[in-house]
């Protein structure tokens, strides 16, 4: 795990395969189910969640150049960003939040697969899209990807009871075992760290072990 994470944080990837755990499949409460498939159906459109044009353009600016690296097309670049702060804000999370996950799990790469099947930007599982999805959602997409992982990881973190530390364990599947979550917060707080005006900030979750 904690060799995963030196790689991470060099930037370094195997090609074709994600570094990245698996969530584990759960039996859902048939209200929590259904809970979680209206949020996967409803679909608007995925600009941005910013009110103010301008916030919405020093965000877009100030985080295209630190994605540049790992996404150099500029028009691809932007539409991730735009969907991630859509999705993470739709679902009640900190679009840095989001990102930081992603740097974590697939390292921003589309087509990342991780040996245990995990797929995309988010590495969501196959067996949440017969669980809360519609038969034929690409998980590869980048907006199913990213509806997929933002919803999956609030549900985890209000069934944490806001604890993040927890939550982000079993996004990752890796139960109580402190590294991924460690990967995760310490890249939210210091590669995407953002000291702008945001429209909407959700709440952060708690930052807490055990």
């Amino acid at each position: 795990m904690m060799a995963r994470g030196c790689l991470l944080t060099l930037g370094i990837v195997l090609p074709g395969i994600a570094l990245a755990g698996a969530q584990i499949y759960e039996p859902l409460a048939v209200e929590i189910r259904a809970g979680l498939q209206a949020s996967i159906a409803d679909r608007p459109a995925p600009q941005h969640a910013f009110t103010d044009s301008e916030a919405a353009v020093n965000w877009l600016t100030e985080m295209s150049q630190r994605l540049e690296k790992r996404i150099p097309d500029f028009d691809s670049r932007v539409e991730c960003l735009r969907t991630v702060h859509f999705e993470a804000i739709r679902a009640g999370l900190d679009p840095q939040l989001v990102l930081a996950l992603i740097q974590v799990e697939s390292n921003f790469r589309k087509y990342a697969v991780s040996r245990s099947g995990a797929r995309g930007y988010m590495q969501v599982m196959p067996f949440w899209v017969g669980l809360i999805g519609r038969q034929g959602d690409n998980l590869f997409s980048l907006r199913n990807n990213l509806r997929y992982g933002c919803v999956i990881l609030k549900f985890y973190i209000d069934s944490e009871k806001g604890n993040l530390f927890r939550a982000l364990a079993r996004y990752n599947g890796t139960g109580g075992k402190p590294e991924y979550p460690n990967l995760v917060i310490g890249a939210w707080r210091s590669v995407w760290r953002y000291q702008g005006r945001l429209t909407f900030a959700p709440a952060s979750p708690a930052v807490r072990s055990g």
